[in-house]
């Protein structure tokens, strides 16, 4: 009998995931049956055990794909020599809307999801984790450059750049196409935000 290739098996396992995720965007993980997935992606139930044995697995390692993708996006940018500053930043996340592996409306089930799915939590937190280390050592840049004060944390400074770039995620799946200027726009005019002297009576 004739081996399959690993390209053969890596093209099952895609189609078997890119059927998953266009059924879970539409319908949500609980919403969907396996049988949508079946019939989404043109395999038999066999074929697709195989390769996933329930659905959660099937969440897992699109969750984990997604989070590859975007710590791919923004590791050039951490790894810059001269550190961006966040409203240029922000900018990548259009570059990873338009290279998701999986339709964006995914997102918001996956971070519902971890609230009852441990395996999943995991995945998330440590993919997270990784992308807030890169945006922590940028931070710790801006420090060294003197061009933000160093008497805060950097990883709350990251903490605070990830949930713009969720949020923002978000409102494009809620509301439609937003342009990320927005977002940029709104960063730099809070960096330009500055305390008001007191005024003695």
């Amino acid at each position: 009998m004739a081996r399959v290739s690993q390209e053969h098996l890596e093209a099952r396992r895609r189609q078997i995931l890119d059927g998953a995720a266009r059924v879970f965007a539409r319908d949500g993980f609980h919403g969907a049956s396996m049988q949508d997935v079946l019939r989404e992606s043109g395999l038999s139930a066999g074929a697709v055990y195989r390769y996933f044995p329930s659905k959660e697995a099937m969440i897992t390692a699109l969750a984990t794909e997604v989070l590859g993708a975007v710590r791919a996006a923004f590791e050039p940018i951490a790894a810059a020599e001269r550190p961006n500053l966040p409203d240029d930043i922000v900018h990548a996340l259009d570059r990873i809307w338009s290279t998701l592996p999986y339709a964006p409306a995914l997102l918001p089930h996956v971070w519902t999801e971890t609230l009852r799915n441990e395996e999943l939590s995991t995945v998330l937190q440590q993919g997270l984790g990784a992308l807030l280390d890169l945006w922590e050592g940028l931070v710790a840049g801006y420090q060294r450059n003197g061009w933000m004060r160093d008497d805060i944390p950097p990883r709350d400074v990251a903490r605070t750049l990830l949930a713009c770039a969720q949020g923002f995620m978000l409102q494009r799946i809620i509301f439609g196409e937003a342009d990320v200027t927005v977002l940029a726009n709104g960063l730099r005019g809070l960096m330009t935000l500055r305390q008001p002297e007191s005024v003695e009576g």
